[in-house]
């Protein structure tokens, strides 16, 4: 190789100190390649520019050693794996999003409960609007993906003062707040819930995972929270129940995504739509420049990386999501 390069989706002279081993070049996905995708070491995907673009220059990528997402979710990228040198490692941005998606969650589903869509709508009409509304305090909560994100929406959950939070993860374990239990557990705990938080990672075992049978078994009148993955519902099924009027749901991503103009989805009743937007927001940039100086320092040092969620050429790899095993991006790479 003529150098070992290190592709940024930021311009390197934005970063901060790095190691002086690489030469770093800028590709934000957008236009020709900045160098010869052989010499590239470390590559770090551009940020929301879709799975096209993300995967584009791995075949040409014989010597990586590194991909690293911005992204919680990896979804996007584990289809590209096979075309990786065998051993190279897959990272995925744990502890980049954690604040911002469960910031998000917790704005989606109080302005859900409160009627805030409601009130703007009754404001720009200039009518004054009183009425009961249903609270967060006292309501049972169900987070279904506990991992880093599910974790820090249950940590911002406590001072509104559920009733009871139970959480659900791939594996049973004691988290500091109390049992995760397993998928098994959902036919239990979903008819308990008020609000149930979708924050798992987009696998074969999650996709389509909330169908009309999980539906069916929520209360009348629960809030179902979408930060994960678009394809992790059955938007058919969803789309029943909201026009029936017996669920509601607030959704940061869709399946389409992005949804298209005229979609039913838009106009069902009880639907709250913001656009996969619990990454992008003023906590992003700092805190990807951060964990990208740590892995490189690592990379540099010999020292595994951190944040590993697949190796190229084994069969046994974990599944991308947001925070090993809880969250949220969809199909076709736009993830938080």
């Amino acid at each position: 190789m003529a150098s070992a390069d290190v592709w940024l989706p930021f311009p390197p002279d934005e970063m901060g100190a790095l190691p002086e081993s690489f030469d770093y070049v800028h590709w934000d996905g957008e236009g020709e390649f900045p160098a010869d995708p052989e010499n590239c070491v470390f590559y770090v995907v551009p940020y929301m520019k879709g799975q096209s673009v993300a995967v584009r220059p791995l075949a040409r990528m014989t010597n990586v050693r590194v991909v690293q997402t911005l992204t919680a979710g990896v979804d996007h990228m584990e289809p590209a794996l096979p075309q990786l040198p065998r051993g190279a490692l897959l990272c995925n941005a744990r502890g980049v999003h954690e604040a911002s998606t469960a910031e998000l969650a917790l704005t989606l589903a109080l302005a859900s409960l409160r009627d805030i869509p409601g009130f703007v709508r009754a404001q720009d009409a200039g009518e004054w609007r009183q009425g009961f509304r249903p609270a967060l305090a006292d309501r049972t909560v169900l987070i279904v993906g506990h991992g880093a994100i599910g974790s820090a929406i249950e940590e911002r959950l406590v001072p509104f003062e559920p009733e009871a939070v139970h959480r659900v993860a791939r594996t049973a374990r004691t988290a500091p707040r109390g049992p995760v239990h397993t998928l098994a557990d959902l036919p239990r705990l979903l008819p308990e819930a008020d609000v149930v938080f979708l924050v798992t990672p987009l696998t074969d075992a999650t996709r389509g995972l909330v169908d009309a049978d999980f539906l069916a078994r929520m209360k009348d009148g629960a809030l179902l929270v979408n930060v994960a993955r678009g394809a992790v519902v059955d938007t058919d099924a969803l789309l029943a129940e909201l026009e029936s009027g017996r669920l509601r749901a607030a959704l940061d991503v869709t399946d389409p995504e992005p949804l298209p103009s005229g979609h039913p989805l838009w106009r069902a009743p009880g639907v709250l739509i913001t656009p996969h937007v619990g990454g992008p927001s003023s906590a992003f940039a700092p805190r990807a420049r951060r964990l990208l100086r740590d892995q490189l320092r690592r990379f540099a040092a010999g020292e595994p990386p951190g944040n590993v969620v697949a190796v190229a050429g084994e069969e046994d790899r974990a599944g991308g999501g947001t925070g090993g095993g809880a969250g949220g991006g969809t199909g076709g790479g736009r993830s938080i």
